[in-house]
C-alpha cells in the first residue's frame, strides 16, 4: 500500500497534485491548498500572511512582522500581497473541484482578519480552471529584458473583463509616448526612494541568498549578480545611493518594455487593496498561461508625491496600486518559499 508523503516542511514549489488528500477532512484539504496560497507574489518577497486552519474553514491574516514600514507604511503592499494569496488558493480550489466560498473582513471588530475561506459544493473544474492552476507553479517575476512582442489580444481582453468585474481599474499602456512618460516618473521614483538612507537599509535587509534559512527575500540574482554575492549585493545597497544608475536602468527599461499595466481601485482602504491583490493574482496566472511575465515598477506608487501624477499620465480614474510592465521574457528559476508549516497555525474554534 502507497503511503502518502508527509508534507510537514515541504518546499511549496515541490508539491504534487496527485497527493491532494481528496478522502481527508476539510481541514487536511484546505491544508494541502497552502501550498498554492503561498507561491502568490509578495513586495521584496516577504511573504507577510499568516493562516489559521479550523475543522472547515480558513482564515487569512497578515504578518505585520514583515512589513516594510519605510516603502509600505500604511501596509497598502502588505495586504494587497495577503489577496494575491487568497486569489491562489480560489483557483487551486476550484480546480481540485470545490466552490470557494470567501468572507472578506468577516469580522467588523478585528481589523486582523483579511479572509475566512471555506469549501463549498463539488464543481467541475473547467479548462480556464485548469489554466490558471497549472500557471502557479510556473509564474515568476522577470526583470529581465522582454521580446518586442505585444500582448495577445484574448489575454488583455479576459483581465480587463475579470478587474472590471471586481470593481478595478486595470490599463494597459502601449503607446510609445504614455509609456516614456510613466518611464520618467519611475525614474524620478527610484532617485527619491535611493537618496533615503533608511529606504536603503530596509531593502537591503531582505537581499540575501536563497539558500538562507529564512526562506524569503530577494536573491542577488534578481540583481543580474550570482546569488552566492547576495550579502555583497545587500551591503553594496544598504552604504551607497545608487538612485542614479537604477534610475537610468529603470527608465530605459519601462520605456522599452512592450506593454505597462496599472491596477487602480475607487478606494484606497484595506478592502480595496485585498481585492487589487486577488485580482493580480489572476492577471499573473492568466499573463503566465500564455507566455507572458510581469515585473513591477511601482516606485511612482511608493512615492507620495509622484501617485497623483501617476494617475493622471495613465488616465484612470481610481488611486494607482499596482505598476507592471508585462511582455515575453526568459524563463527563471523560482524564488524561495516558506514551507506551510510556517505560515499556519490551528485556530480555537470552528
Amino acid at each position: 500500500m502507497k503511503v502518502a508523503p508527509t508534507l510537514r516542511m515541504q518546499d511549496p514549489w515541490q508539491i504534487d497534485e496527485n497527493d491532494f488528500p481528496a478522502q481527508a477532512g476539510r481541514s487536511q484539504r484546505l491544508r494541502f491548498l497552502l501550498n498554492y496560497a503561498v507561491l502568490a507574489p509578495s513586495s521584496h518577497n516577504t511573504q507577510p500572511w499568516r493562516f489559521m486552519l479550523g475543522d472547515e474553514f480558513l482564515e487569512l491574516c497578515p504578518d505585520r512582522t514583515r512589513a516594510l514600514p519605510v516603502v509600505d507604511p500604511k501596509d497598502r503592499a502588505l495586504t494587497i500581497s495577503c489577496g494575491a494569496a487568497l486569489g491562489h488558493l480560489q483557483v487551486a480550489a476550484r480546480y481540485f473541484g470545490y466552490r470557494p466560498i470567501t468572507e472578506t473582513f468577516p469580522d467588523p471588530k478585528n481589523a486582523e482578519l483579511f479572509a475566512r475561506i471555506r469549501l463549498g459544493e463539488s464543481v467541475e473544474p473547467s479548462s480556464k480552471d485548469a489554466r490558471l492552476f497549472a500557471a502557479i507553479k510556473n509564474r515568476r517575476t522577470t526583470r529581465r529584458r522582454y521580446d518586442d512582442r505585444p500582448l495577445p489580444e484574448s489575454l488583455v481582453k479576459d483581465c480587463s473583463e475579470a478587474a472590471a468585474r471586481a470593481s478595478v481599474e486595470l490599463r494597459f499602456m502601449a503607446d510609445p509616448g504614455v509609456r516614456s512618460d510613466i518611464a520618467t516618473l519611475i525614474s524620478q521614483g527610484d532617485r527619491i526612494q535611493f537618496a533615503d538612507p533608511a529606504f536603503r537599509r530596509e531593502l537591503g535587509s531582505w537581499v540575501h541568498s536563497k539558500r538562507a534559512a529564512s526562506h524569503d527575500g530577494m536573491s542577488g540574482e534578481g540583481f543580474g549578480m550570482p546569488d552566492v554575492l547576495s550579502s555583497v549585493g545587500a551591503m553594496v545597497i544598504r552604504t551607497f545611493d545608487l538612485g542614479k544608475g537604477v534610475a537610468a536602468k529603470d527608465q530605459e527599461i519601462a520605456a522599452n518594455s512592450p506593454t505597462l499595466a496599472l491596477l487602480a481601485t475607487h478606494g484606497d482602504e484595506p478592502e480595496a487593496w485585498l481585492r487589487v491583490g486577488q485580482v493580480l493574482s489572476h492577471v499573473l496566472l492568466n499573463a503566465t498561461a500564455s507566455g507572458v511575465t510581469a515585473a513591477y515598477l511601482n516606485q511612482p506608487i511608493e512615492v507620495d508625491a509622484l501617485r497623483p501624477r501617476l494617475r493622471e499620465v495613465a488616465g484612470v480614474k481610481g488611486f494607482p496600486q499596482i505598476l507592471m510592465r508585462m511582455g515575453f521574457g526568459p524563463k527563471l528559476a523560482p524564488t524561495v518559499r516558506r514551507p506551510v508549516d510556517e505560515v499556519l497555525a490551528t485556530a480555537a474554534h470552528a
